[in-house]
């Protein structure tokens, strides 16, 4: 599996790999290395813990064929530098039925600047562009208002109950 990027007005969105997804896990030089990027030493982003990142790992070696499907980091160009300031993907390729969710998660000094509704803007249009996806799905917990407004700057509509007690669901089809 290779990396591959996509590109916003600020931001480099880098795809796993299996090998990106174990030096996140294991050795941050590794990772800031095959990144590209500087990585703040209280890395990762909120939410983000080692469980999320063995799964990625687990993930992108279990299916080789999952390019893009999984992780990507958001790494924000400034001065001719990258510098890693959230996470965010998707869980897994796209379902029988066109269904994929996404994710994110920005560092704390990175907030409320538009970055991760920047980032989610940009991943949602990569699904789309795959003839299969019909509906990109998030969940999100209700207090996390931040969350949700990315959501709705990104015409994600409420759907309901999440796939937990306690979590909400949004959405948006192809449409």
């Amino acid at each position: 599996m290779e990396s591959f990027s996509l590109t916003t007005a600020r931001l480099v969105l880098k795809s796993t790999t299996p090998e990106i997804a174990a030096a996140d896990l294991h050795d941050a030089n590794e990772f800031s290395r095959l990144l590209g990027a500087d990585v703040a030493d209280d890395w990762p982003p909120p939410l983000n813990d080692e469980n999320s990142q063995q799964y990625t790992l687990h993930y992108v070696t279990e299916n080789p064929d999952a390019a893009g499907w999984a992780t990507w980091y958001f790494l924000l160009s400034r001065d001719g530098r990258l510098r890693a300031i959230g996470i965010g993907g998707f869980k897994g390729k796209p379902s029988a039925d066109g269904m994929v969710e996404v994710g994110y998660s920005i560092m704390p000094e990175y907030q409320e600047r538009g970055y991760a509704s920047e980032a989610v803007a940009r991943l949602v249009e990569w699904a789309f562009s795959h003839a299969e996806v019909e509906l990109v799905t998030a969940e999100t917990l209700p207090e996390l208002v931040k969350s949700i407004r990315v959501l709705e700057k990104n015409s994600f509509r409420f759907l309901g109950e999440g796939s937990e007690a306690g979590v909400v669901r949004y959405g948006r089809n192809r449409a």
